[in-house]
Parts: C-alpha cells; structure tokens; sequence
C-alpha cells in the first residue's frame, strides 16, 4: 500500500526537498504541499493524506494549530508527523496535546525521514530520545500541584509497569525482555492498558505516566 503524504513547511527549499527525497520511494507518495498551516488544513480536507508532515512554525496558522484541525476533521486517519528544530523545545509537549504522534528533526537523515513517515504512516508514535527529552522537560516545567484527573485504579501492577516501560522509551521487545514475557503477552497488556484508559497511542501513554507521577525527570533505563 502506498503512503499518501502531504508536506507542509514555509520555507520552499525544505518543502521541495523533502518531497522530492519522499517521492523517490515505490511506497511512499507526495500529494500535496502547503506553505502555511491554513494551506495545509484544507490541503489535507481534499486530499485525506495517511500522513502531514508539519513545520511546527509556519505563518497564518502554526503547525500545531494545523495538526489538530487536521488530525479531528480526518476523525484520526491522517497523522500528524511534525518538523521541528533544538530551538523549539517548548512545543513538542504541546504538539502531543494536540494529536500528533511523531517528531523529525529538520537535519534528519534520509534514512530517518523515510523511517519516522512509514512508522507514524502505521498509527505509531515516533519520539526520538532527545525529544522524548524535550517532552519530559517540557511536562515538568508546566506540571502543576492539582491531582491528576486520572489515577492507577483499575490497572493491574503488570500493566502499570508496562506503562512505566513505555514512557521510558522500551519498544514491545525491549519490555518483553526487561520483564521476562513474550511478545504476544506484551501487546496483550498494552491493548488492555490503552483500553482502560482510553489512550489512543503511546505518545499520549507517555504524557498520562509522567501526569500521574509514575515517573519523574531524569529517570533512565538499566
């Protein structure tokens, strides 16, 4: 099945060579580009891309405004996949809030390109280490004292520390090896972890693990 993409960004140069990279794959395809967020909304209502690749600053409406209309009005089909830079740490939470599931890097490399659109092409996050850096930083900055409006409740300890896992950064293997169990046992956990409390994917498995205090700043693998 090939990938529909649209790609979004004010500066022509990184619009065109960006599509012009994505467009040399059998599986991959540009649809559409857009110069600004406003462009790109209605780009996306006529198109129905699988993915928008986003510059998270662009004029008239910003990136982050513009995944959210896009990712609602597509009721989630189309996924939101932003460009961002070192400069913009602030935003990378706020994105996740809005519905994106994935972060690139503008210098990123081809290979990298291809990768984060295929992956967020397939309904999963992408959220490289250091912007899962930026995101913890970020939450923490902005996290006040009022109780979360979740809690643990309901979850059995198992999927706690799936999630636990999760918002540390462990793909479905590297939890099944931490905790001893397969594969299969691991999505099994997952799927009920996100059904119970109704996450859409594991960018926003991140956001609810640092909300309810199950982990912290600075809190790293072994």
């Amino acid at each position: 099945m090939v990938i529909r993409v649209i790609v979004a960004d004010d500066q022509a140069v990184v619009r065109t060579a960006f599509s012009s990279l994505l467009d040399t794959q059998e599986d991959i395809e540009v649809v559409g580009e857009a110069e600004d967020g406003e462009e790109a909304v209605r780009v996306a209502a006529g198109l129905r891309p699988d993915v928008a690749l986003l510059d998270i600053r662009m004029p008239r409406l910003g990136g982050i405004d513009a995944a959210r209309e896009i990712v609602t009005a597509s009721g989630g089909a189309t996924k939101a996949l932003m460009l961002t830079t070192f400069g913009l740490d602030e935003y990378v939470y706020e994105a996740l809030t809005a519905g994106a599931i994935g972060f690139l890097l503008k210098d990123a490399t081809f290979p990298e390109l291809l990768h984060a659109v295929r992956v967020v092409a397939g309904g999963h996050a992408l959220l490289a280490p250091e912007i899962t850096g930026r995101l913890i930083s970020e939450f923490t900055r902005q996290r006040v004292s009022a109780p979360p409006v979740r809690s643990v409740e309901g979850l059995t300890a198992r999927e706690a520390e799936v999630l636990v896992l999760i918002a540390q950064g462990l793909s479905n293997a590297d939890i099944a090896a931490r905790l001893t169990i397969t594969d299969h046992t691991v999505k099994t956990h997952i799927n009920r972890l996100f059904a119970k409390m109704e996450l859409r994917d594991r960018a926003q498995a991140v956001i609810l693990a640092y909300e309810l205090g199950l982990v912290v700043a600075g809190t790293h693998t072994s």
